[in-house]
């Protein structure tokens, strides 16, 4: 993911934009995708990091296209959002980018790479990357799952796909990578549960 800014916000690297959000505490506001989307955890989770005297106003939409679209008007001060929908906005000079939250630069993406990580600067373990799986009802059969994954890998490492992602910052699962097995991403999953709750429960934060 990425934290970002509108274009007009008076930062251009992340230790101005932390500065910028500490001196202006409660005045700047965090525009998301709706309670309990990727972007609202990831707002709450940088807010519960850098420990903030009082948080940023937060403003829920319904879904990350109008959040988006107000970052690049200028009607809301940040966000932080998937690479996926942030990259062509950076690279366009629509909205100014500061970090990712990724635990590694995004070394493979010709813009992102030149953006810090958030340990880098500073947030120790920060690490929140958006993932996708594929799922089926409770009860499938088994020979059902398994054909369902192994068309899922061998869909992964399809030349194509992977450049595509690429361009967006997104990284593919590898043929080795453990999550890519229902086991496997079964355990991914419980374990990005059990971290994101500790952040969530300490925020106060709820979705019904």
């Amino acid at each position: 993911m990425t934290l970002v800014g509108k274009p007009q916000l008076p930062a251009n690297t992340y230790r101005d934009f932390e500065n910028l959000i500490r001196a202006n505490q409660g005045k700047l506001n965090l525009g998301h995708a709706g309670l309990g989307s990727a972007s609202h955890i990831c707002g709450v989770m940088w807010q519960y990091a850098v420990k903030l005297d009082k948080s940023m106003a937060t403003i829920a939409y319904r879904g990350t296209a109008p959040a988006m679209n107000d970052l690049i008007a200028g009607t809301i001060d940040v966000m932080c959002d998937q690479t996926t929908n942030t990259a062509q906005q950076i690279e366009a000079g629509r909205i100014k980018a500061f970090a990712v939250t990724t635990a590694k630069p995004l070394a493979d993406h010709p813009l992102l790479k030149h953006y810090p990580t958030l340990q880098e600067m500073g947030l120790k373990d920060f690490n929140l990357t958006i993932w996708h799986g594929l799922y089926a009802p409770k009860g499938t059969p088994a020979p059902v799952l398994q054909k369902l994954n192994q068309a899922l890998r061998a869909a992964l490492q399809d030349p194509d796909f992977k450049k595509k992602q690429a361009s967006l910052g997104a990284i593919v699962a590898g043929p080795r990578d453990p999550r890519v097995t229902p086991e496997g991403h079964k355990a991914f999953v419980a374990a990005e549960i059990s971290k994101l709750k500790t952040v969530i429960d300490a925020a106060g934060q709820y979705a019904d």
